[in-house]
């Protein structure tokens, strides 16, 4: 009789799995649209966490019979309202910016790889390569620079004309880059 329960606990955990669930996934789609586009931008350190956090509540909740819909729900607008609060305070606030959001960091620049960042940022020369042809880029003698933005991603900038001086306006905010 064990057994069956273990593989089996009758109908009413599974619809109020299905029904919970349900109601759950409507609340947190509706609290991401309210929440805005930033939400669900490209992640930085606090937003990942918050990210996890949400999958968490909404794991817990489906699968907890202790868990009601209303404390996700709170769990979620709290989690929510965090984002809110750091992301504003970032915006308005260079300090807390430095401390929430990470630098971009310069990872080629005019012809060198400069392995000591990609060393900091556990990046090989492999991925960079890769990012240049996934910029559909055959030689690096068309690349000004390549750098990992604060989200992770790895972004490539071509140079305008092949032996051309390019404008680096779009890498001042990269700390330690003589342009």
């Amino acid at each position: 009789m064990d057994k069956v329960v273990f593989f089996y606990g009758g109908i009413e955990p599974l619809i109020r799995i299905v029904v919970v669930g349900t109601l759950a996934y409507i609340s947190l789609l509706l609290l991401l649209r309210i929440s805005g586009k930033r939400s669900l931008a490209q992640l930085n350190a606090f937003d990942f966490v918050v990210t996890i956090a949400i999958g968490s509540t909404l794991g817990r909740l489906i699968t907890a019979k202790g868990v009601s819909l209303a404390e996700s729900v709170i769990a979620f607008l709290t989690l929510l309202s965090l984002q809110y609060v750091v992301s504003w305070l970032t915006v308005r606030s260079s300090p807390f910016q430095n401390v929430v959001t990470a630098s971009p960091s310069l990872l080629y620049f005019r012809g060198q790889f400069l392995h000591k960042a990609m060393q900091q940022q556990r990046v090989t020369q492999v991925q960079l390569l890769a990012a240049v042809r996934e910029n559909r880029i055959a030689s690096l003698q068309n690349v000004e620079a390549i750098v990992m933005e604060s989200t992770g991603t790895i972004a490539v900038i071509k140079k305008e004309t092949v032996g051309e001086q390019t404008d680096t306006s779009a890498l001042s905010n990269i700390p330690k880059i003589n342009h």
